[in-house]
């Protein structure tokens, strides 16, 4: 096989495939090698950023947990307790509904991991006409360990453009942010 297919087939850009022309096979190998090196410490580390934001998620979700179970202690030792209706009673479990209704409409994102391995990102409370209604995407890491958009329901025209940002920036807050203000100004159309 003549170089310069040899060095197409292994996906090397077309200067690279001229430069490797005037070198020998060990020289192109060698090369070869170092980009594939390269890469796969790429991967690596785009794998270890996944792993700490899989990791700061899972522990958003022990906290929300933790603090649902704690307004439903609270009310359920309200309730134990056999406390009349009194005007105290009820402004305590008003102030626990507000808390716990503040909580979920804060945290209208909902993470899930799904069998292939991705992650879903569902959101609620986007459209003000249907507050329910999951707007939701699913995330990958592509073979270069990109991340990579596998679905998007509603669809958005800009999911393209906000991939190729996070993967410039690698600022993965600030994609779901930007993804989920498409989402919102979608429901205004």
């Amino acid at each position: 096989m003549h170089l310069a297919n040899f060095a197409h087939h292994l996906g090397c850009s077309q200067i690279k495939q001229d430069f490797y022309v005037g070198f020998t096979l060990n020289n192109l190998i060698s090369l070869v090698c170092t980009e594939l090196n390269q890469k796969n410490k790429s991967i690596e580390e785009k794998q270890e950023k996944l792993s700490e934001v899989l990791s700061s998620i899972k522990d958003g979700e022990e906290q929300n947990v933790d603090l649902m179970d704690a307004v439903q202690e609270l009310k359920e030792k309200l309730i134990r307790k056999g406390e009349t209706k009194s005007k105290a009673t009820e402004e305590k479990l008003e102030r626990l509904s507000r808390v716990e209704k503040a909580f979920k409409e804060r945290t209208g994102l909902e993470i899930r991991k799904t069998s292939a391995n991705h992650l879903q990102f569902i959101f609620r409370y986007i459209d003000h006409k249907d507050p329910d209604k999951p707007h939701m995407f699913t995330l990958s890491l592509n073979e270069e360990g990109a991340y990579e958009v596998v679905s998007c329901s509603p669809p958005l025209d800009c999911i393209e453009e906000l991939q190729l940002k996070v993967r410039e920036t690698n600022n993965f807050s600030a994609f779901i942010a930007n993804v989920r203000k498409a989402f919102v100004a979608l429901s205004y159309k």
